[in-house]
């Protein structure tokens, strides 16, 4: 009896230590399992393309951490390593590669049909002329005074007409859209079945039966000219003064910060509506600044990170490729994230404090290091003045240029502009050389210092900041309607840049009814009566 409860004993122990052992193989294969899941994700996480910059708590520690050298501060930080190229990033040079040189090739196969139309317009009057004296100069009868001042009139009128194609058709590209510009092309080929069918009747009738009557020969070139006249009126009246008026009122809106601008449009399609609203983001957007949007991202891992998710009851089976194990692992991550969710919810209560006095604490700063700046710059100005008193008395020969004189007062205040800068998350938009040209050309122009420091207080316009900070090698327009389509009401499409998008939304301007109404004149008149008895 007992050696049977011994054995009994004994095979339970054992039995014990062989599920123990299998669960810790099955407790190591899941580590295995996501330990290759987390390599995996981080390498995903390394290669992401620049398209789209990873701005996380990182990149703020860097910022903070940074010495005071000037040339640190414009460091770009992104998403890859600095000597490292990825799959995607590959792909995306080799496809930018292939679209300049589609674009390149597009862009002047339209200017040399544009140059071969034009050579065609302009030589068929004269060849009109000139063809019947190579031809049958001894049937011609003589040109009278009539005759010859149609000749006048054919040469001023084809003067006129090269003046106007060149000053309307041959101007520099602005931009290279996406499709055919359909009136443009409708033009084109107006152009060229009016000249075809006027040579088709000119070798029939005047060729074939070779016409002895000059002067009719004359008037029929002066005929094709004045038609000529008239088709590049209608070219003005749809390229240009078709679009003048406003029909359509359009909201563009910043993906990444929200920023929104409103334009009137006229009668355009969405290529030519968007190539507007893409000249206009550059003149009136602020610079896109990615660094601003950092804040709110670290604040939200911040209040993330704090949070810890213990599992306390539970076992799964051991091995991951079997079904039930996948969708218990799959259900432990779900109740993970809604536990995080439900954590990160009870602790909005105290989240807006900590938001309200990290702003404060934030405009203080700026405040704070605005003032520094400001009279670091009042004194490097008085400074100027004094120099300049004192060259006033030197030779010509010893008198200090603007650059000199930048570069001298520059490093009394670089401290101070480039802890502002810092603050404001404005450092890489502004490099040191950049600064002392601007200083340079405030001196030149004798300007004061708050006019110097106003390209640094307030953010302007993107094309205020130097063209490798702004410019885009290409927009990519998204539609779902046609882009040669006119603009409607509620007509819808992106801009798509590198770092964000432009979301455009057409609003049609509604039509207004105004009526008038009359006011006799005679209705503003009245009588004021006086008592002559006054109270005692």
């Amino acid at each position: 009896m007992d050696t049977e409860s011994t054995y009994s004993g004994y095979s339970y122990y054992s039995g014990r230590s062989r599920g123990s052992h299998r669960h810790g193989e099955r407790s190591r294969d899941r580590h295995k399992s996501r330990s290759k899941d987390s390599r995996s994700e981080k390498s995903v996480t390394i290669n992401a393309p620049p398209a789209e910059p990873l701005l996380g708590d990182s990149s703020v520690r860097g910022e903070e951490v940074q010495d005071d050298n000037w040339g640190e501060t414009t460091t770009a930080v992104t998403g890859t390593s600095e000597h490292s190229l990825s799959q995607e990033d590959i792909v995306r040079i080799t496809k930018d590669l292939e679209d300049s040189v589609g674009i390149d090739c597009r862009r002047y196969f339209t200017l040399t049909l544009a140059v071969v139309l034009g050579l065609l317009v302009f030589l068929t009057p004269m060849a009109f002329l000139v063809l019947p004296h190579l031809l049958w100069p001894e049937k011609l009868q003589r040109c009278g005074t009539a005759c010859e001042g149609l000749f006048i009139s054919v040469a001023f009128k084809l003067l006129i007409l090269l003046l106007a194609v060149w000053a309307l058709f041959f101007r520099p590209p602005r931009a290279g859209l996406p499709r055919v510009f359909v009136f443009r092309a409708l033009l084109a080929v107006l152009v060229l079945l009016f000249v075809v069918s006027y040579w088709l009747f000119y070798s029939v009738r005047i060729l074939d039966s070779q016409d002895e009557n000059y002067q009719g020969i004359v008037q029929y070139a002066v005929s094709l000219v004045d038609a000529l006249l008239f088709i590049h009126y209608l070219a003005i009246v749809l390229l240009e003064l078709r679009q003048l008026q406003p029909c359509f009122s359009v909201c563009v809106t910043r993906s990444t910060d929200g920023e929104t601008r409103h334009y009137n449009l006229g009668q355009l399609s969405i290529q030519r509506a968007a190539l507007a609203i893409v000249e206009n983001y550059y003149r009136d957007f602020p610079i896109h600044n990615p660094a601003l949007l950092t804040a709110s991202k670290s604040r939200a891992a911040k209040h993330l990170a704090g949070l810890k998710v213990y599992n306390v009851d539970g076992e799964f089976p051991a091995t991951p490729a079997e079904g039930p194990g996948n969708n218990a692992a799959a259900g432990l991550a779900h109740s993970q994230s809604r536990a995080m969710i439900a954590a990160a919810a009870r602790r909005r209560d105290t989240s807006h404090n900590e938001l309200y006095y990290e702003e404060a604490e934030h405009e203080r700063r700026v405040r704070k290091r605005k003032a520094r700046l400001v009279v670091a710059v009042e004194e490097a100005f008085t400074h100027i003045k004094r120099m300049q008193e004192d060259e006033q008395k030197k030779a010509p020969g010893d008198v200090m240029d603007p650059r000199e004189a930048a570069q001298a007062i520059f490093p009394s205040m670089a401290r101070a502009l480039q802890k502002y800068l810092r603050t404001t998350k404005q450092q890489h938009c502004h490099s040191m050389e950049s600064i002392q040209q601007h200083l340079a050309f405030c001196i030149t122009n004798n300007m004061t210092p708050k006019a110097f420091l106003e390209s640094y207080l307030t953010p302007g316009p993107t094309l205020q900041y130097s063209r490798e900070r702004w410019l885009a090698r290409q927009w990519t327009l998204i539609s779902e309607a046609s882009v040669t389509s006119g603009l409607k009401d509620g007509s819808v499409f992106l801009l798509k840049c590198i770092d964000f998008s432009l979301v455009v939304t057409a609003k049609k301007i509604p039509y207004i009814q105004m009526s008038e109404e009359y006011i006799d004149p005679k209705s503003h008149k009245f009588v004021l009566r006086l008592q002559s008895e006054t109270s005692v």
